[in-house]
């Protein structure tokens, strides 16, 4: 019998995405195949504790009226102790220590701050563990939109104008922030720099909006983008590692279709809102497409992208712009990452294993 690779999966987090990541993780758990991968699920609390998780995707299903979280149950994960060592351990709730085995990669699917920022990357290479999507600076880079969007433009990528505004600032200066804002025109829209799955993000038709927007987008950080609204279609396409010795590959394009719905929030993402439409494969000309696909391999290079990114556009009538990067996208079943992989001929499952390929050292 061959052995088994041991993926520890690592979700939940102390970021606003909580949730996200646990539903993430149903999805992952209910997909990867269990003849080839053994599981370790670690949660992370709301608080920041390592829990040892159960191994049941429908404990993690997303659900409005209860949305998915990891509750203490008392355990803790003992990480190893220095690197090279790849054996965890968990201290359960009457005390005892058991060794739960080596474990050959991490997938750590949280989204948002402390977990998707380079947080975990940075523990997780000072520990030498293997694993899933960017290292330390493309998972910083990436988490902040401010820093994403100054490096897309050295590499002469085009990007929505902006102005970026600190606590300090807002709270000093309002009156600058509003001349600043006041160019970009209207609609805008504000955003925390470093938040995804559209938390804390606000469209503003109306100056006196701007106030309400700000409170909202600095509940979530202390730096806030204000944006130019495009005109455009908004299309996406999914990013993976090129394996050794071969390109970076992209995905067809999936497009976020607003019937009736100012933009793509967290309701219509993940709740099942009305007013959104998502529609994989897009409609687009082979050269579209074939743009699309050059320019997000750009922007996955840019940034030094390991693993894995979604890469979100405008398609306007002169061409297209990149709304941000995400180095680890929503990754649940229903969600656009997967689904333009689906689309281009990759399977859930399959799409977990090429993840975990591209983690894995040569050696193991």
């Amino acid at each position: 019998m061959a052995v088994k690779t041991v993926v520890a999966l690592l979700f939940g987090g102390r970021s606003s995405e909580h949730s996200i990541s646990c539903a993430t993780a149903g999805g992952v758990l209910a997909a990867i195949d269990r003849d080839r991968f053994d599981v370790i699920p670690i949660g992370i609390t709301g608080e920041g504790a390592f829990v040892l998780e159960d191994d049941d995707p429908g404990k993690f299903a997303l659900d409005a009226a209860s949305m998915p979280r990891v509750s203490d149950n008392g355990t803790r994960i003992r990480w190893p102790e220095k690197a090279g060592d790849r054996t965890l351990r968990v201290f359960t709730a009457d005390g005892s220590t058991r060794d739960l085995g080596e474990v050959d990669v991490v997938f750590p699917i949280l989204h948002g701050r402390f977990g998707e920022d380079g947080t975990i990357q940075g523990m997780l290479e000072l520990l030498g563990l293997p694993f899933v999507g960017s290292g330390v600076l493309a998972s910083a880079l990436g988490m902040d939109k401010h820093f994403t969007k100054t490096v897309l433009l050295q590499a002469g990528i085009a990007v929505a104008p902006w102005t970026t505004v600190t606590a300090r600032e807002w709270a000093h200066a309002p009156s600058d922030v509003a001349d600043r804002a006041a160019a970009l025109g209207l609609p805008a829209f504000v955003k925390p720099a470093r938040a995804g799955s559209s938390v804390g993000v606000s469209r503003v038709t109306d100056w006196a909006q701007l106030p309400a927007a700000m409170a909202v987008a600095l509940a979530e950080d202390d730096r806030v983008l204000i944006e130019e609204g495009i005109v455009g279609r908004e299309v996406e396409c999914a990013v993976l590692e090129g394996r050794p010795g071969q390109p970076t590959r992209v995905s067809v394009a999936g497009e976020v279709v607003m019937t009736d719905r100012d933009f793509y929030d967290f309701d219509a993402k993940y709740l099942g809102a009305e007013g959104i439409e998502l529609v994989c494969p897009a409609p687009m000309t082979d050269q579209e497409l074939s743009t699309m696909q050059g320019i997000a391999a750009r922007a996955f290079e840019a940034i030094g992208g390991e693993g894995l990114a979604r890469v979100d556009f405008f398609l306007t009538e002169n061409g297209f712009v990149v709304n941000e990067l995400n180095t680890m996208p929503g990754f649940t079943p229903i969600s656009m990452f997967p689904a333009c992989w689906i689309a281009s001929g990759l399977s859930y499952p399959e799409l977990i294993d090429e993840l975990i390929e591209l983690a894995l050292p040569a050696s193991i």
